[in-house]
């Protein structure tokens, strides 16, 4: 694409910082005929996709290697793709502007169930087939990889190649494939069986799936030479494994605008509703000198004044203390502001409290998910009531008058009571407040509630139970909004028609991908937006295949029952998830992996102890 085209294009977009690139930070190489070029996807506009973390210790990954040109690639909004469409322009790598089609891998991250239309969108608009089976060659090879992988069944019909598990290392070994392959002329065939025999890569062209009378999966037969379990990959040792010393710094606001180091991967929780929790075990953390160095690089390259230190439960790394205290003096001195999201209020303190608001105060966040004990004993929240007013109470004596409280609704076993459970608990955070002599002084006391619709996920001790209909998520958002009785506490909840679709996909298998693509073909797109998600265009694509969503997302499933992800191996025994099942209908607990080890099976992927 020439300059003059790009300058015609932009003058017709509300913000064409998404699309010229030139960012510090930015990757360009001199194009050679040796040269892999690889184009890094993210199915949701720039603003979104440049706050993944994940997206940029891979960028960085790729571009470290000589032989390895990396480019970023983003869904553009409706005025950039009309204007692209009718220009004729293809979706292009930013660094170069050179089409998609130019490139020999071409990778999504999966993050959300939601994106789906978006990926196909997005081959479309690069001028690619969206089925696999119709592209021909062995590149481009389109390849995801993300949470959502765990479940890639839906996606099989328009996806080559999945890789499961950590990507810092098992990226290599397909870009070696790849050159390798490009050296000696392989064919697609060829080229698919060798990466199926390359650890933690799911190829599906190269596995069968068989189905009962009732609907449900019969088995997955591998064929030629197929692994029957596909395992995914983890970093043993994160001390050792690459973190950029610089990120791409984007030219305009972002979701998450501000450098981030991660502290730890895996939870040592065990919430049964947490998909995240359970995927990226074992535990494996850094160690805090790592850490400040990754921070001070990031900080001094980057020219942010924030940085994050992100994890699935930040205030259960083991070395938080000395974390921020080696953080502390320097980016005091620097006006550097630490963001700890994800703390817990089980191990929340004045000393943390202190130290977290020793640069900035900001408002801080906390997740009981439940608003009954009976509840989150269901969930295995671990966490009490008086926990939660007495970290709330630390927060306000500190000085802090906002409070967000994260719940759910529709968790397994819910009534009425439960949701009534959730705006008791916000009144008494809003009652202990004008009950404390020590409040800050003529400030009011604001309290949000947020509540997501429980989702069930693969790989969790809920992965077998019903979501609950639309009628009902709807009939407990009016119930939570009758509940609430002060005008202190504000009320935020999601829309229960992109849950229960999020469901199916969730839980679904090959059967939904065409109905992916009818709806895609309806005009869906960027579903996770509000503004373009089409429930009718949904309704119409499972209607005309002949499929009802509440088979995936409504139905119970038996312990006994082979589920679509039964053949990809996460760490986790599918043993015990059906112990930790059946320990919530009991209202039983179970311990975090640091007070004794429930034996889940994840610790063997690393061959030692998690941490």
């Amino acid at each position: 694409m020439t300059l003059e085209t790009l300058d015609a294009l932009l003058g017709q977009v509300q913000k064409p910082a998404r699309y010229t690139a030139g960012e510090p930070g930015s990757v360009v190489k001199e194009k050679t005929p040796e040269l892999l070029r690889y184009a890094f996807c993210f199915p949701d506009i720039y603003e979104v996709g440049m706050s993944h973390l994940g997206m940029k210790i891979l960028y960085s990954h790729a571009n470290r290697r000589g032989d390895v040109w990396c480019e970023r690639v983003f869904a553009p909004d409706d005025d950039m793709e009309n204007a692209m469409r009718s220009a004729g322009v293809p979706l292009y790598g930013l660094e170069s502007f050179d089409p998609l089609g130019e490139f020999h891998l071409i990778g999504f991250t999966l993050q959300y169930e939601m994106c789906y239309t978006t990926i196909l969108n997005m081959l479309d608009l690069a001028g690619l087939p969206v089925l696999a089976r119709e592209r021909k060659a062995a590149f481009p090879l389109v390849v995801a990889g993300g949470p959502c992988a765990s479940n890639p069944e839906p996606l099989c019909d328009f996806i080559d190649v999945f890789a499961l598990g950590e990507g810092e290392e098992m990226s290599d070994e397909l870009f070696d494939l790849c050159q390798r392959a490009r050296r000696e002329g392989w064919d697609k065939a060829a080229l698919l069986a060798e990466i199926a025999k390359t650890g933690g890569y799911y190829v599906p062209s190269l596995y069968g799936v068989s189905y009962n009378a009732d609907g449900t999966i019969a088995a997955v037969t591998p064929k030629d030479g197929a692994p029957a379990v596909v395992q995914k990959r983890v970093i043993a040792d994160l001390d050792k494994v690459f973190f950029p010393d610089e990120f791409v710094v984007p030219l305009l606001p972002t979701v998450h605008d501000r450098a981030m180091v991660e502290l730890f991967r895996g939870c040592i929780r065990g919430c049964r509703f947490c998909q995240a929790g359970f995927l990226y075990r074992p535990i494996r953390e850094k160690k805090a000198e790592t850490l400040v160095n990754n921070a001070k690089c990031l900080l001094e390259s980057t020219g942010y004044d924030e940085v994050s230190l992100t994890s699935l439960s930040t205030s259960d790394y083991t070395g938080l203390d000395g974390l921020l205290d080696g953080l502390l003096d320097w980016a005091g001195e620097r006006h550097i502001n630490l963001s700890l999201p994800s703390l817990r209020v089980d191990n929340f303190s004045p000393e943390l409290l202190e130290k977290v608001g020793r640069v900035r105060k900001s408002g801080l966040t906390f997740a009981p998910e439940a608003g009954t004990q009976r509840l989150r004993d269901v969930i295995n929240k671990n966490v009490t009531e008086r926990e939660v007013l007495d970290t709330c109470r630390m927060a306000f004596a500190g000085g802090h008058t906002a409070v967000k409280l994260y719940f759910m609704m529709g968790l397994p076993t819910e009534t009425m009571e439960d949701i009534e459970g959730i705006a008791l608990l916000a009144q008494k955070v809003v009652d202990l407040y004008y009950s404390m002599p020590e409040k800050p002084k003529g400030k009011a006391v604001s309290v949000t509630i947020s509540a997501a619709c429980f989702v069930p996920k693969p790989f969790t001790p809920f992965q077998f139970e019903p979501q609950d209909t639309m009628a009902s998520l709807e009939e407990k958002q009016k119930h939570l909004l009758k509940s609430v009785r002060s005008k202190k506490i504000k009320v935020n909840y999601h829309d229960a028609s992109t849950s229960v679709l999020e469901a199916a996909l969730a839980r679904g298998d090959r059967r939904l991908g065409p109905v992916i693509r009818a709806a895609w073909e309806k005009g869906s797109r960027l579903d996770s937006w509000s503004e373009y998600f089409k429930a009718d265009a949904w309704e119409e694509a499972f209607r005309e295949n002949g499929i009802d969503p509440a088979f995936y997302a409504n139905r119970k499933r038996g312990y006994d029952e082979v589920l679509p992800w039964d053949h990809l191996d996460y760490g986790v025994t599918k043993r015990f998830f059906i112990e930790e099942h059946k320990k919530a209908l009991q209202n039983e607990t179970t311990p975090h992996c640091r007070i004794s080890c429930s034996g889940c099976g994840a610790k063997r992927l690393t061959g030692g102890a998690c941490l």
